[in-house]
Order: structure tokens, then C-alpha cells, then sequence
């Protein structure tokens, strides 16, 4: 190894080291002050991990973090694992060429068990009886805060979260486009993500301004993102087994293998 290589070597290991966080535990602590005061609260995880023994279970970061608060608020909060519900993709008919039919009264699922409010309106639902979106749509217009939870896969929030915030698009649409009342104005929201080394900050943002184009009220107390390294090529073995010991220790919430 040439001297420039050395160099760059120990550059790239200061700026991993440097760029860990290691307060998060102040964030959670701040959210959970904040969601105890809501009389209900929706956590909605969308992080997944396949499981080949189940005495030695591996639970995504992100979902630790909801389950801790969920256990937190006890009575006053429901847990959903979206990563565990049937949620069909999105039709786009927000986009046909005969113009935006999303959430229109046509339809809305004809099912009061799935939809008793009446203001589920989504064709994928309606065209899919499997589909099982209703499952949180149906707590959605219950809750008056909700916590959307994603881990962060090529600078991006994973297809979890993605098809699930596309799927919700109605609710949008029929306040913006429709013309028609704002379902969640009095809803609170808050976006929590985990990443291990790249852009975890500006998906945060770009998802806060996304639910506030939903129509929901953004508490940007509730909007926060807890990243290994900012060290963008730090790919390393090294880097990824050690991630999972740091964020315990940074969260400060009990490890789920203990």
C-alpha cells in the first residue's frame, strides 16, 4: 500500500468513526414524551427479515424501535407489520389518459367490517378482495397520531413503505384533486428510519413533506433517522456486524436476543 492509499485509508476510517451517531436515545425518549400524550396512536413498521431459526430471531432495527414504543404507550397505541400484510400495488389511476379517477365515491370498499367509516376509497382495494390495506386504514381514521416506520435500501425508504404510501394516495387526492374534505387534518405524523450508510437524512425530509402534501400535520419532533456512518463507501463486513451492537448501545432499548 503507497502513501496515498494509507492516507486515504485512515481518512475514510475517521469520517465513519466521526459520523456515528450516538444520542438517538434522546430522540426516542422525545417521541415517546410526545405520544403519550395522544389518546391513540398507529405504529406502522415496514421493515422486513427473513428468519431461519427462531430461537434466534432478527429483528429489523427500525421495528425495535417501534415495538419499544408500542410496549411504551401500552393500551394507547397499535402495532401493525406492514411487511406482513397482503398490500397489492398500486393501479396509478391517479394518471389515466381519461384523467384522475383516485378516490372517487365509485370506489369505495363496499364492506362495513373492512370499512366502516365509508371513506376507504381505493380501486385496488375494491378491484382486489384479498388486498388488505383496509387493515390500516381502518385504525388510520381511529388514531389521531400516526408513526411510519422504514429502513432506509439504496438511499431510499424500502418497498414496503413505498407501496404503502403509494396506496394511500386517495386519501390525498380526494382533498386535492377532488375537491372534497381533508380526512387526516387532525392527524398527527412522524416518519422514523434506519439506514446503515447513505442519505437516511434527506429521505427523512422528503417524506415529511410528502405527508404534509397528504394532508396530515407533521410534528417535526417525530421526524428522525438513525444512521450507522455517513461514510457513503464504507461497505465493509466490518462496518455492517458492528452497526447492530452501536445502535443498541446509541438507542439505549433492550436487544431483542437478551
Amino acid at each position: 500500500m503507497n502513501l496515498q492509499e494509507d492516507i486515504q485509508r485512515i481518512r475514510q476510517m475517521m469520517i465513519s468513526e466521526e459520523m456515528v451517531q450516538s444520542d438517538a436515545w434522546k430522540s426516542i425518549k422525545k417521541t415517546l414524551d410526545i405520544l403519550k400524550k395522544k389518546k391513540k396512536v398507529l405504529i406502522l413498521s415496514c421493515s422486513n427479515r427473513y428468519n431461519w431459526d427462531e430461537k434466534n430471531l432478527d429483528i429489523p432495527k427500525s421495528k425495535m424501535i417501534a415495538m419499544y414504543l408500542n410496549d411504551e404507550l401500552k393500551d394507547t397505541s397499535v402495532l401493525i407489520d406492514v411487511s406482513e400484510l397482503n398490500i397489492v400495488p398500486c393501479e396509478g389511476n391517479v394518471s389515466r389518459k381519461d384523467g384522475n379517477s383516485c378516490g372517487v365515491l365509485k370506489a369505495m370498499l363496499k364492506d362495513k367490517k373492512k370499512n366502516p367509516s365509508g371513506d376507504h376509497r381505493c380501486w385496488a382495494s375494491y378491484n382486489n378482495p384479498k388486498d388488505e390495506l383496509w387493515k390500516i386504514s381502518k385504525e388510520l381514521f381511529e388514531s389521531d397520531a400516526v408513526i411510519f416506520f422504514s429502513s432506509i435500501r439504496w438511499g431510499q425508504t424500502n418497498m414496503f413503505y413505498q407501496n404503502l404510501i403509494e396506496r394511500l394516495t386517495w386519501i390525498e387526492n380526494r382533498h386535492a384533486t377532488l375537491g372534497e374534505s381533508n380526512l387526516v387534518k387532525d392527524i398527527e405524523t412522524g416518519f422514523i428510519c434506519v439506514g446503515q450508510n447513505w442519505n437516511g437524512e434527506n429521505v427523512t425530509e422528503i417524506q415529511k413533506k410528502v405527508h404534509e402534501f397528504y394532508g396530515f400535520k407533521p410534528n417535526d419532533e417525530l421526524y428522525w433517522n438513525w444512521q450507522y456512518t455517513k461514510n457513503v463507501n464504507d461497505e465493509t463486513q466490518k462496518s455492517y456486524k458492528a452497526s447492530h451492537n452501536k445502535f443498541i448501545k446509541d438507542t439505549k432499548i433492550p436487544d431483542q436476543d437478551e
